[in-house]
């Protein structure tokens, strides 16, 4: 379903932003607009998105008004988005389509509605997280500079600064997502709406503690299908798979809009992914466009859950559509990939081309790929670009296991494999089952003559989920194999190499020459072993590397 804001139900394609379009700006960046003084005393009287706009159209949606005929009058597109949005939940995209278009002409003739503006502000953003277009973050910045401008954020406008706080999320700018966040919450602390932007905001900076505190004060305040959702993701990112899978499951079934239920079948299908479980993502991925279309991140995991089952021609179909339908720069890596396993380098090469020119058109938007352009130098182009780039977004303090991982593993691609050991560490050390992590940590540790280890941490890797890359999965398995079984005896045996036979009896003019002890197998821990580095690493930050944990 391709429903676009900004356009009448015939028009067929993206208006391009124009000079005369009062809600266009050039991309600026999150930051581009300071924050707020960290001293405001005066009381909001807004803090949740659309409060006040959102209540007036809900009332209407929600009382039963005879429409002639003695029954009650259905809810519109319009009421329906913001009953979604005051649920905190995700509306239609086709829903969200008429409050733009609502908002948008309402401002044209009260140009100084702060409320209304930051509605359009704020539905921008999820529209163009929904849709992959960047375009739409420069519009949203313009928007809700124009709210805050007709009312200042200490006279109440909390709205405006939670709409910048998730435009900033929106561009990868967890910093400013943080304290923009912050500052509502320092005056509503129990305003939740504020928390979900703020648990984007610590997972993105790798704050687990935060990130944790603020998921359970936002279960507190909101209860429902948000509250579920967001804890099944906190079990996610900690690893209690058991925990996160019956959560979710339960925000599957107490779902009852269909934007709602298609994303919560999308986490137990990513779920199902994460734990070598193909089919089952399959089954969930399908159940989520069936629900609802228009979610089209499950076109792209169901594109990687069919890769596992061997229907590469359906993957191949899948992965485009979801290109087509939200051009992330993260699809094209991954299908560049799968090309590349089946040996198709010209189509490889296309896509990560591909990835390349999103990647700079995103950061013309002010949104900072900086990650999977990482991923994708470390592996298939310049790894020391990589490692240059994580260690930018490492003194930016995105710490979280995401960039670790992805730090450690450029760190050793660009021949830095003891530094990047402590990176790849923090990752595995935060408790999510990952198997690209493992992965990361076994190799490097095998790179190191660690072998006791590395072996544990390649069958991880292969356990976890046997195919969790076209490219890695094989080389894992590789990897393993040529490590050979552990030596009998279990773990002691691996301390030292056993002292060598004595020698048999030989002719007395041989007793001079002492017998030569065998080397040790290589898959003894303590033969050629490095030592582990203790100074912490070289990049160019004066924080040593960690990722908070959870109490």
């Amino acid at each position: 379903m391709d429903v676009m804001p900004q356009q009448g139900p015939d028009s067929g394609r993206t208006p391009d932003p124009s000079p005369q379009d009062p809600y266009v700006l050039p991309a600026e960046g999150a930051t581009a607009v300071p924050p707020p003084p960290p001293t405001l005393r005066t009381t909001l009287r807004r803090a949740a998105f659309g409060a006040v706009a959102a209540g007036v159209l809900l009332a209407g949606a929600l009382v039963a008004v005879d429409d002639g005929d003695g029954r009650p009058k259905e809810p519109g597109p319009v009421e329906r988005a913001e009953a979604a949005a005051t649920a905190g939940s995700p509306a239609s995209l086709s829903d969200l389509t008429a409050l733009i278009g609502d908002r948008q002409k309402w401002v044209e003739s009260h140009p100084e509605d702060a409320p209304s503006l930051a509605t359009l502000g704020t539905a921008y953003v999820e529209w163009a997280r929904r849709s992959a277009d960047t375009s739409y973050y420069a519009r949203a910045e313009q928007a809700l500079k124009r709210s805050l401008e007709a009312r200042p954020g200490e006279r109440g406008n909390g709205e405006a600064w939670l709409g910048l706080a998730a435009l900033a999320n929106a561009r990868h700018d967890f910093l400013a997502a943080k304290r923009w966040g912050e500052t509502v919450k320092k005056q509503q602390p129990k305003a939740w709406s504020v928390y979900p932007v703020l648990i984007d905001a610590y997972t993105g900076l790798g704050d687990r503690k935060a990130a944790t505190a603020a998921t359970e004060t936002f279960g507190e305040l909101r209860k429902g299908v948000p509250a579920l959702a967001r804890t099944a993701d906190l079990y996610r990112g900690n690893g209690w798979r058991e925990d996160a899978l019956a959560t979710a499951r339960e925000a599957a079934d107490r779902a009852t809009q269909p934007a709602e239920k298609a994303e919560a079948l999308h986490r137990l299908g990513e779920l199902a992914w994460e734990r070598g479980e193909p089919e089952e993502a399959v089954a969930q991925f399908d159940a989520a466009l069936r629900t609802d279309a228009a979610q089209y991140a499950s076109l792209a995991g169901r594109a990687r859950a069919l890769v596992a089952l061997e229907r590469t021609d359906e993957a191949l179909a899948a992965y485009q559509s979801a290109q087509e339908k939200l051009p992330r720069p993260q699809y094209a890596l991954e299908l560049g990939e799968l090309y590349e396993s089946l040996g198709l380098d010209g189509d490889a090469r296309t896509q990560y081309a591909k990835l390349r020119e999103m990647v700079a058109a995103a950061k013309k938007d002010g949104v900072d790929e900086s990650l999977v352009l990482a991923r994708f130098e470390a592996d298939h182009g310049d790894p020391e670009a990589a490692v240059e780039l994580l260690r930018a977004q490492w003194r930016g303090q995105h710490r979280s296991a995401a960039v670790a991982d992805a730090l450690g593993w450029a760190l050793h691609r660009a021949g830095k494999s003891e530094e990047g050991l402590e990176y790849a560490q923090l990752a595995a050390d935060t408790g999510v089952r990952n198997a690209s992590y493992a992965y990361h940590l076994g190799v490097i540790q095998r790179e190191l003559a660690d072998y006791g280890p590395a072996r544990r941490n390649l069958e991880q890797a292969v356990r976890i989920n046997p195919a969790f890359s076209p490219l890695a999965a094989p080389l894992a398995r590789e990897a393993l194999d040529a490590l050979g079984e552990p030596p009998p005896g279990g773990p002691g045996e691996t301390q030292q190499p056993p002292p060598p036979p004595a020698p048999e009896p030989k002719p007395k003019q041989e007793q001079e020459k002492k017998p030569e002890a065998p080397a040790p197998a290589p898959s003894r821990t303590a033969a050629g072993k490095s030592p582990s580095p203790t100074a912490s690493p070289s990049a160019p930050s004066s924080a040593s590397p960690s990722v908070s944990k959870s109490p």
